[in-house]
């Protein structure tokens, strides 16, 4: 006997594999067969007619319902991996079991296809052995659920007698009913060190999804009886599907397909059910419960793959993908916002222009005029938020966007249209990172842009108000698309407008407002200034941080200030003065922190007056620029009186000396009696002229107060001549700011000051003596040079009535040893001629205007 069991044995090895194909090929032929009679007898009329009956809110709950019933097979996954090394996150796990459990449905958990897909989804922590093991210790439990679902169907069948001629098929139950008992008895007993690791939570966690999952899909096949409207005992038809369910395994066929649906039409027909009505709830079945979720799941591995792609290409497809979003999401809330004004009051423009009438579809419709301009105003200010990527405007734009949908399905019932607005309100989800400042900064062509669109929005409605007035068209000849409805509809629209502008203005406002460490005045920390320049030295500009025209950006590393810059907002922008003063080993990390502070509140950095160096960073962090002169440097060691180059400054000096003129220099602080002497020195010299500030100091005695002072004096002992010296921290460079002399000073006079101040710098061993820079010195004079530079150069060349450019380039060249460049920095891509505005508005503005006025601020006080 035992040889004979033995020789079984050893035939089943060699032949198995034969014996399953043929089973399964026999199976196919009498699937093929028996359906093939039974569809013969269908009314495929009728089963048209059932599947397109179908009400959205039907397909709307079949397709929820299909969905949930398939939420229960991620319980494997969750199983899964816990039995693999590494952690997954619950995003990844909820769409990696998604996935693989929708399309194993279809071809079977336990195949090359389902193993495949968990080793991409979890090979990155765990090896494809590991997987392997996990899987197969999963997949002896998956039927566990159909075998309890066999002892319901049993407990209906003969406890409540709802199985009717399905009675024959209780064997198959019982059978399939043992299949449980059997399994948990091997795990736990039989083979118990081979599953050590499935712990008792973890099986009952498997054995729960298993059965939750083939109830699931059980009640979800009755639930689209049920939606059908069948007229059948629905609890009988339970105890049949598992039936069904369990020839379908038997037959190993993937998803069963073909067998259950066999299975399923022949019985229900035996209930009562017409033929093209089981047909109609087999297709729907599993296009509900296979193709939608399997569609989802495409959708799923296609996001897998994305991120693959992207993390391999360093998240530049996401960064792309985002800005596209973005810039679909802000054309089309610009373009239909300005489409719906314009439709609004000129209504039979859009009728016959055909350019409108090709785009005016895929915008929002309302049915009233006033609802339209209102909404119309409202997605423009959004639009202007969304554009300028400020975090405030996400949410009132998903907010426009579900009521334009809302909308459209309700009053108009337009699908296609309600999709396309589906699509943006997805598209702005996805680009919802890269809505990330806080605050909106107005600038001068946003500004003009916005104010263009409502005010001509406006305009136009109130002439095509004034010319659809009986008076005026009694007279005149009006052009049909200025021809409006009916002046109630006018009046409505213009109530629409008032209201919408009301709107916009909220929403402006609450775009622009919000703490803004950059706006607003600062107070001087002259303690704090002091300190970091005493540290780390200063530089030829960082004296003017004492003007107090311009606030401070301070750089800290563990709370300690390494680093200033000095600028002055002006709308969107906040102009820097020079490089940045302090420790220069930190200026890139420095420079990136305020790039990214400022950028966070919605500022564009343009920096003024900087050296080739930083130049070159910042063009490095996407910067374009622009030379703006030069910087003359006097190397104080070379400079002497002697010989033929020095004789004129030489014979001056001996002319000045002659005539008793003294050139001293005094300590602050300066008495009043000596303020009130160059005070009316500094008036003298301005005559009525205004002075400025920012990138030059003016007269202010706190300013005065801050450094020593050159004076010359007559030999009365009577103030010509001063200068305000500018300490730079250091013995590097010595260099001066305001330089005045009364109109009673001899000619030479600056020359004078310029000599003494050489001498003293060399007495005090100072290296350089700087001179200042020689504006648009050496711009543009190639013909390879940029074109705005070349336009500078032209002013360079024939402007001389307006500013003094080639003579001041000429009086610094007599003194100068080198000359070095210096350069207006800006954003890249942003608008040269605004920077310059906003530039040339900062560096001419007035010395006792020290708060920028903007755009937004300006237009609301009119």
């Amino acid at each position: 006997m035992s040889h004979l069991i033995s020789q079984l044995k050893t035939l089943w090895g060699h032949y198995s594999r034969y014996l399953k194909v043929i089973f399964i090929i026999s199976v196919i032929l009498f699937v093929i067969t028996s359906l093939t009679g039974f569809l013969r007898d269908v009314n495929w009329d009728r089963v048209g007619d059932g599947l397109s009956s179908l009400s959205p809110l039907t397909i709307a709950l079949l397709t929820i319902a299909g969905i949930v019933s398939v939420i229960p097979m991620l319980g494997y996954d969750v199983a899964i991996t816990h039995l693999l090394p590494g952690k997954f996150t619950v995003g990844h796990i909820i769409r990696s079991g998604w996935v693989t459990n929708t399309l194993t449905n279809v071809a079977g958990f336990g195949g090359l296809l389902g193993a495949s897909l968990r080793a991409t989804f979890y090979g990155q922590q765990a090896s494809k052995k590991e997987i392997l093991n996990a899987i197969a210790k999963i997949a002896i439990f998956l039927v566990a659920g159909l075998s309890v679902m066999c002892w319901v169907a049993l407990v209906l069948m003969f406890g409540f007698h709802q199985g009717g001629h399905f009675n024959r098929y209780a064997i198959w139950l019982v059978g399939g009913g043992l299949y449980f008992p059997a399994v948990f008895f091997f795990t736990r007993w039989k083979s118990k060190s081979l599953f050590a690791d499935l712990s008792w939570r973890l099986e009952l966690l498997i054995i729960i999804s298993s059965t939750l999952e083939w109830l699931g899909v059980a009640l979800f096949f009755v639930f689209v009886g049920a939606m059908m409207g069948v007229h059948v005992n629905l609890v009988a038809v339970f105890p049949l599907y598992v039936v069904a369910q369990l020839l379908g395994v038997v037959s190993m066929l993937p998803g069963a397909l073909g067998s259950f649906d066999l299975m399923m039409m022949v019985e229900l027909v035996m209930l009562g059910v017409p033929h093209a009505t089981t047909v109609v709830w087999l297709v729907l079945f599993r296009v509900f419960y296979y193709l939608i979720p399997l569609a989802l799941a495409g959708i799923f591995f296609v996001h897998h793959l994305w991120l693959q792609l992207d993390n391999f290409l360093d998240h530049l497809p996401q960064a792309a993908g985002r800005q596209v979003a973005h810039w679909v999401v802000t054309t089309f809330m610009y373009g239909s916002g300005i489409l719906m004004l314009l439709a609004a009051s000129v209504p039979d423009l859009a009728d016959n222009n055909k350019l409108l009438q090709q785009v005016y579809p895929f915008t929002f419709f309302f049915l009233h005029q006033l609802t339209t301009v209102a909404f119309a105003i409202a997605l423009l200010a959004c639009a202007r938020g969304i554009q300028a990527k400020v975090a405030k405007a996400y949410w009132p734009s998903l907010a426009l966007l579900v009521i334009g949908i809302a909308n459209t399905l309700w009053y108009l019932g337009t699908l296609s249209l309600a999709i396309f607005l589906a699509v943006l309100f997805f598209l702005t989800l996805a680009m919802r990172h890269v809505l990330y400042r806080k605050k909106l900064q107005y600038s001068l062509g946003k500004f003009t842009l916005d104010a263009v669109i409502y005010a001509g929005a406006v305009i136009l409605y109130v002439i095509v108000g004034l010319v659809n007035n009986p008076t005026y068209m009694a007279k005149h000849s009006i052009p049909s698309f200025l021809l409006f409805p009916g002046e109630k509809v006018w009046l409505s629209g213009f109530i629409g407008i008032l209201i919408g502008l009301s709107i916009m203005l909220l929403i402006i406002h609450y775009f622009t407002s919000g703490p803004d460490p950059f706006a607003g005045e600062q107070k001087l920390l002259v303690d704090r200034v002091n300190a970091l320049i005493e540290e780390f030295g200063g530089n030829e500009t960082s004296h003017l941080a004492f003007l107090k025209d311009k606030n401070l950006y301070f750089y800290q590393v563990d709370g300690h200030d390494r680093l200033f810059f000095m600028y002055r907002r002006k709308y969107d922008k906040l102009i820097v003065m020079g490089n940045p003063v302090g420790d220069q080993t930190v200026v890139r990390e420095a420079s990136l922190e305020f790039l990214r502070e400022a950028n966070l509140y919605g500022y564009q950095l343009v920096f003024y007056e900087v050296n080739s160096q930083l130049t070159m960073l910042l063009h490095e962090f996407g910067f374009d620029f622009l030379k703006t002169g030069e910087d003359g440097l006097v190397k104080l060691a070379d400079f002497t009186l002697a010989g033929k180059k020095q004789r004129s400054q030489r014979a001056l000096m001996h002319k000045f000396e002659r005539e008793g003129y003294q050139f001293t220099i005094v300590e602050p602080p300066f008495s009043d009696e000596l303020m009130q002497e160059m005070r009316a020195v500094s008036d003298d010299w301005l005559g009525d002229q205004v002075e400025k500030g920012f990138s030059l100091g003016f007269f202010d005695p706190d300013y005065i107060n801050t450094a020593p002072v050159a004076l010359v004096d007559d030999k009365d002992g009577k103030l010509v001549a001063f200068a305000t010296l500018m300490p730079t921290g250091g013995k590097e460079i010595l260099t001066i700011d305001l330089m005045r002399h009364s109109h009673a000073a001899p000619s030479g006079i600056m020359d004078m000051i310029f000599v003494s101040m050489f001498l003293y710098g060399q007495e005090k061993g100072y290296t350089y003596f700087d001179l200042g820079m020689a504006p648009l010195a050496n711009v543009g004079e190639s013909r390879y040079s940029f074109t705005e530079e070349r336009a500078a150069h032209f002013i360079y060349e024939y402007g001389t009535h307006l500013y003094g450019f080639q003579g001041l380039r000429r009086y610094k060249d007599k003194y100068a040893s080198e000359w070095h460049s210096r350069y207006t920095v800006y954003r890249k891509k942003n608008s040269l001629l605004a920077t310059m505005i906003a530039l040339v508005s900062v560096v001419n503005q007035r010395a006792d205007q020290k708060v920028d006025r903007h755009p937004l601020m300006m237009w609301w006080k009119k």
